[in-house]
């Protein structure tokens, strides 16, 4: 498969709408430390600095600039008295403007013991412009922003803020442990297409695109299932892709019309194997991202330590509501149970299978604190997966919930072809 890759230099900046006579746009951009690594030992060290302007503070013939970038703050020092041209310039310094400087690691005088350089500063010889900047739209620190509807604007600005900035890093990080630990499991990393001329895997709306050469309807996948299985059925035993999905549909917080997810298909084996990989994914993610298994969340301590807690939907349900789905009884009969438990269904969710799935979703669902295995959906709701060999009425299939969120969704497949067929001419009815 070929790919490329693209390398450019980028100047960090906000877009200007006119010329600074101070930027030159060919300065070098170098530095030789970072913003927050100096300490009180580097005293005397002459040093080159990057980045953002956070703060400037004229103090009598002082001028005080403090200079940002990813991993902490130094205060600036420029001297009137000392170089009263240098003092000007930084005089005229904006916030977000980005800069290098260099000069000589002092003491402080007044130490600031709330960020780690703050015995420290910076005796300024130099200052170069890197780039100019237009007031920002919202204050850049991690106690204030501008709302949400103005920070999802300027989404590229409020990723300067720490606690955005390490949300982003975060992910980087997972999404590497992820792989590592799939990876020692035996499994290949795969890329499959993008654009596919039929839809399937998952029952949602598509984005659709035009294919101009060959003059057709293509479109954006909704799910990376089938082309996986392909593998697998090419004698590949174990597949996954970190794929990006579309699906054109309604947004809320936990909705998003284009979304990430991590797909994985394995050959010999079932939900129980299924299941222990869950566990031992989560486990160890936690583990190497952040050295611990047990986090606090809102008003309640989760653990991310196996084993997982098994409930079958069926029993949690009873178990809540007291309304027994493991007796064998008509739609008719279901359907009075619904109403008289404020449980809405749809015209097409008019089976038994449909109305135990809504009634664990409204009764049981914000009821789930630890990570949980749901299992034993029914066959209505899950027309891959493989029925249930002790109960056909339910399939072996699994959702892991934490928090009353769902986090992964897993079944043994089924290979019976005709009741696939089945199953599909049923949906169609």
């Amino acid at each position: 498969m070929p790919f490329q890759i693209f390398l450019r230099p980028i100047n960090y900046y906000l877009c200007t709408r006119k010329k600074e006579k101070q930027f030159n746009p060919y300065y070098i951009m170098y530095r030789t430390r970072t913003c927050g690594d100096l300490r009180l030992a580097d005293e005397g060290l002459v040093i080159t600095l990057a980045g953002w302007v956070q703060k400037t503070r004229k103090m009598g013939g002082m001028t005080f600039v403090d200079i940002r970038d990813r991993y902490g703050i130094t205060q600036l020092v420029f001297n009137q008295e000392v170089d009263a041209a240098l003092c000007e310039k930084a005089n005229k310094l904006g916030r977000e403007y980005v800069i290098q400087v260099t000069g000589t690691v002092r003491e402080r005088s007044s130490k600031n013991p709330n960020i780690p350089t703050g015995e420290i500063e910076i005796i300024v010889s130099e200052l170069n412009v890197l780039n100019a900047a237009v007031t920002p739209p919202f204050t850049i620190e991690d106690d204030t922003d501008g709302g949400d509807d103005l920070r999802m604007k300027y989404r590229y600005l409020d990723l300067r803020r720490n606690a955005v900035r390490k949300n982003l890093e975060l992910r980087h990080r997972m999404a590497f442990e992820v792989r590592n630990y799939l990876d020692k499991h035996g499994f290949l990393e795969v890329e499959t297409p993008v654009l596919q001329p039929i839809l399937g895997g998952a029952a949602a709306r598509p984005f659709v695109t035009h294919h101009n050469t060959l003059d057709m309807d293509f479109y954006l996948r909704i799910a990376t299932e089938l082309p996986l299985k392909r593998l697998i059925v090419g004698g590949l035993e174990g597949v996954y892709e970190i794929g990006r999905l579309f699906r054109n549909e309604g947004m809320d917080p936990k909705h998003n019309p284009e979304f990430t997810t991590v797909e994985a298909y394995v050959a010999y084996s079932d939900i129980e194997g299924m299941m222990a990989l869950n566990e031992g994914l989560f486990e160890s993610v936690a583990m190497e991202v952040f050295g611990k298994t047990d986090f606090t969340l809102g008003d309640k301590q989760i653990s991310l330590k196996a084993p997982y807690k098994r409930w079958h939907m069926v029993d949690a349900v009873k178990e809540v509501t007291g309304v027994d789905f493991w007796k064998a009884m008509s739609v008719e009969e279901a359907l009075a149970l619904a109403k008289e438990h404020g449980v809405e269904v749809q015209p097409h969710e008019r089976t038994v299978g449909h109305i135990i799935n809504l009634f664990f979703e409204q009764f049981c669902e914000e009821k789930i604190t630890q990570p949980t295995f749901v299992y034993g959906h029914p066959v209505e709701i899950s027309p891959l997966a493989r029925k249930n060999a002790k109960d056909p009425r339910f399939t072996d299939r699994f959702e892991l919930l934490i928090y009353g969120t769902e986090y992964s969704n897993a079944f043994s497949e089924l290979n019976d072809p005709i009741d696939q067929r089945q199953r599909f001419e049923e949906q169609l009815k």
